[in-house]
């Protein structure tokens, strides 16, 4: 079955534009979630706006809405002031500003993603593009204007068509050097147990279909139980396993366990070109707000 396109754009590079359709990347799992009700009677509850100064029930008509300034104060604005901020709106315009290396946009950038199909009149300049993108192995670096914000994104090759990556800007990213991990010596026998368990567990390819959310799966089928009358049920809890301290013969533990559950083939090592140096990774400013 076809997608189906969540928006239309105008992708342009240099004097070229191409006319392209949105499209969602995935589709998450629908959350299960559980409405409150009145015990009573089991009618479902409504919100109320309850103001923190005098505790009256504030109506919605009777709010508005406001910026928090530093000092605690408040900066209100009317509906039509709100739309003016949203100015300019969004023009359906993804305009490219620069092409970069395509590993040097570090996966931590990365927000969401999007597939971009060629919309009428654009398969021609779109081929052409991504071709181009593939044959140079990089990604276009632009900016794309929607719902009253500015987003950076990038536009890279996927298959025969292209992908809209939505990233996170400079400024939204913490640096890894924030967190605190100590220095460690790594011994080298530890080094080469460890690289045989990560062999021994490799497979050739990532396949998602594996997996499953046996979590949720758990919930609805408890959910379903409690429908036809029957009671919850606790998960069975696990064996604690044994606490091994000593690191090097938890890594022996996990080779034989491992070899227990079925020889395994090692998994063909392959050689890796040296990556290409990443931009590095701005700090978060703090208290700041972009608007």
């Amino acid at each position: 079955m076809s997608a189906h396109p969540i928006g239309s754009a105008t992708l342009s590079f240099g004097l070229v534009s191409v006319p392209v359709k949105m499209f969602s990347t995935g589709e998450p799992s629908a959350a299960i979630s559980f409405n409150m009700l009145h015990g009573k009677d089991g009618s479902r509850l409504k919100q109320q706006y309850i103001c923190s100064k005098d505790g009256e029930i504030v109506e919605r008509e009777e709010t508005v809405k406001g910026y928090k300034l530093t000092d605690g104060r408040y900066v209100t604005f009317t509906k039509e002031e709100l739309k003016k901020l949203e100015e300019p709106k969004g023009t359906g315009a993804i305009e490219i500003a620069e092409f970069v290396p395509a590993p040097q946009i570090a996966r931590v950038y990365v927000e969401k993603s999007y597939f971009l199909g060629p919309d009428k009149g654009g398969e021609r300049a779109y081929r052409l593009l991504a071709e181009a993108l593939k044959q140079t192995d990089r990604a276009a670096v632009g900016q794309y204007a929607a719902r009253g914000k500015q987003y950076l994104v990038s536009v890279r090759p996927e298959a025969n068509g292209l992908v809209m990556e939505q990233l996170h800007y400079g400024d939204e990213v913490r640096s890894i050097a924030e967190v605190p991990i100590p220095k460690i010596e790594v011994k080298k026998p530890e080094l080469q147990m460890a690289v045989q368990l990560v062999e021994q567990t490799s497979s050739d390819a990532f396949q998602p279909a594996k997996y499953e959310d046996n979590v949720r799966k758990r919930i609805l089928e408890q959910i379903e139980r409690k429908v036809q009358g029957e009671e919850i049920t606790e998960e069975p809890t696990e064996a604690p396993k044994t606490k091994i301290i000593d690191l090097m013969e938890a890594l022996k533990a996990s080779l034989k366990a491992k070899g227990t559950a079925g020889e395994r083939k090692p998994a063909r090592r392959v050689e890796k070109k040296p990556a290409a140096k990443a931009a590095p990774v701005a700090k978060r400013k703090v208290g700041g707000a972009r608007g």
